[in-house]
């Protein structure tokens, strides 16, 4: 794949303070809670440590006004974790800013990959 095809989105990271921000990470492991219905699944299928994936999902539901995931128990797996209703709903507004944002730069885009040195 070359440069340009590469450069397609920019990446997104919404600052709210100093302390708090929601970027292409944190998205990332939203999405593979949802995928592998636990936090360690999600750390293991992301190659990070559970805590550091723990870390992460408390500091997002510390951030927002509802939690983003939730432990569940039971079950046939013994419990594990789920994004919410409300974090889906995030989820799906990073997506839709991270589409405007690439709509409204593409031409820029574009001219900064003509602008890169070719080394691949």
């Amino acid at each position: 794949m070359g440069l340009i095809e590469r450069m397609k989105q920019p990446s997104i990271r919404i600052l709210f303070g100093a302390a708090s921000s929601l970027g292409p990470g944190k998205i990332a492991l939203l999405e593979s809670i949802s995928r592998t219905g636990s936090i360690s699944g999600a750390a293991r299928e992301m190659g990070m440590s559970y805590r550091r994936a723990w870390l992460l999902v408390e500091a997002m539901n510390m951030a927002f006004t509802q939690p983003v995931v939730m432990a569940v128990t039971g079950g046939k797996r013994g419990g594990g974790a789920e994004v919410t209703a409300f974090g889906l709903a995030l989820l799906e507004r990073y997506r839709e800013i991270e589409t405007k944002a690439a709509r409204v730069v593409a031409a820029d885009l574009k001219a900064l990959a003509k602008m890169l040195a070719q080394r691949e």
